[in-house]
């Protein structure tokens, strides 16, 4: 099989933005209506929007990922960290860590990006995680990393990243590329 990144046009692919054009409409569309509602609403149930909006993505990131997270967990560790009157709900590891990233990135979603942001947002999503040889910088062993699933005997291969000694290269070309789009 040949993976994205072993392809020739690889990382320049050529999409036809009028293809996306409809769905660029509704979506501003529908974002000018929820901005508008939201200017009608008290400071709480703005915080409370703020903190449900939040909550929502960082549990749908981390079910990206195959990680459940405790949704209350999650919502107490962000209103923690916005200043807010926090839950008596307890705190565990995996959501704190997950919340002070989403808190980090809706405070700094205008800076550039740099490989010291990503750096510290791996920090920490995975502190809490000793099974890991670099925390808060990009792997450097030999082992091959796949996405895998299916049976011991029978696995499926979804997906085979670049080697580690590409990945300072290629992530160099996507902060690039994200601070130039």
């Amino acid at each position: 099989m040949h993976w994205n990144w072993t392809l020739s046009e690889w990382p320049n692919f050529i999409s036809r933005a009028s293809e996306l054009d409809s769905l660029e409409r509704r979506f501003l569309l529908a974002s000018g209506e929820v901005l508008g509602a939201v200017r009608h609403v008290g400071q709480g149930d703005r915080d409370r929007l703020q903190i449900e909006l939040l909550s929502e993505e960082a549990l749908r990131t981390s079910a990206i990922e195959g990680e459940i997270l405790d949704r209350l967990s999650v919502q107490s560790s962000l209103r923690r960290h916005f200043g807010l009157a926090p839950d008596t709900y307890p705190e565990m590891p995996r959501e704190q860590g997950v919340s002070a990233m989403m808190v980090d990135v809706y405070a700094s979603f205008q800076a550039p990006l740099d490989h010291q942001t990503l750096f510290n947002w791996h920090h920490m999503l995975l502190a809490h995680d000793s099974g890991l040889e670099v925390v808060g910088g990009y792997r450097s062993h030999s082992n091959t990393m796949q996405i895998v699933s299916g049976s011991a005997g029978r696995p499926t291969v979804h997906f085979e990243a670049p080697p580690s000694a590409r990945v300072p290269d290629e992530m160099k070309a996507l902060v690039i590329w994200f601070n130039r789009t």
